[in-house]
């Protein structure tokens, strides 16, 4: 395993993190640990998706193939990332269990990677697909953190976040889960892994789906009210309309 480009990965996210903390240290902890994820989405997804897209191979035909040198530097940058913060988030105890075995689940599955030196393209695909939401969630918090949420712009990061998960962590997720099982060369503790992840990705979803429809359900009930209030108060108008001819 790489431990040196691992280490300079953890070096990188943690200097990152006490960098932020100096130069916004009018805000929490937190704020800056989601500075850090936010940049670490962006670049692992960005990476990922030349790894998967453009340097190859494809996923979905060749799972179980030896790493290749960007697969590994990708690997290396996300399990430093994941060492972070699952420190971070043990330290503060700021997560719930789902998120932590998600955590763990994450930093096993790239370790056994790196380890064996195979399963790196699909690898890659898994975190492709499960950092792509990520700035969304992220964006959504600080939106939240400066009084923006509530409105057009709230809105539609939830309903992009919503989409991108269904579609691309679920959706997309289910191809290459089933690509993963079937294909001879994958290791059985790879396809272990890959259902221990498939089943968080659907506990998740199942959050997400409860979290809609509770949104839609008071949006739906608002709207109602007010239009409501506007039929009340509508012919009150006509009435004074009247008095004053």
């Amino acid at each position: 395993m790489p431990v040196l480009e691992v280490i300079c990965s953890l070096i990188g996210w943690l200097s990152l993190y006490l960098f932020f903390c100096w130069k916004f240290p009018h805000r929490g902890r937190e704020w800056n640990c989601r500075l850090v994820t936010l940049s670490h989405g962006v670049v692992i997804v960005l990476l990922t998706a030349y790894v998967i897209f453009i340097d190859g191979p494809w996923p979905l035909t060749h799972a179980g193939t030896e790493n290749t040198d960007l697969q590994i530097l990708s690997l290396a940058v996300c399990l430093g990332y994941f060492f972070f913060d699952m420190g971070w988030c043990i330290c503060n105890r700021t997560e719930g269990p789902v998120m932590l075995a998600h955590h763990a689940a994450s930093i096993v599955g790239i370790m056994l990677t790196l380890l064996m030196g195979v399963s790196g393209c699909e690898t890659c695909g898994v975190i492709f697909g499960s950092e792509i939401t990520n700035p969304l969630l992220q964006t959504r918090w600080f939106i939240r953190q400066v009084g923006l949420y509530e409105g057009l712009l709230g809105d539609a990061v939830d309903l992009l976040f919503i989409f991108l998960f269904a579609t691309v962590r679920v959706g997309v997720g289910t191809v290459m889960f089933y690509c993963e099982l079937t294909s001879p060369r994958t290791h059985l503790v790879m396809k272990l892994g890959g259902v221990v992840m498939y089943g968080l990705a659907w506990v998740f979803m199942v959050d997400i789906a409860k979290f809609g429809y509770k949104k839609s359900k008071a949006k739906y009930k608002r709207w109602r009210e007010n239009h409501r209030l506007e039929e009340t108060n509508s012919p009150k108008v006509d009435e004074v309309s009247d008095k004053n001819n």
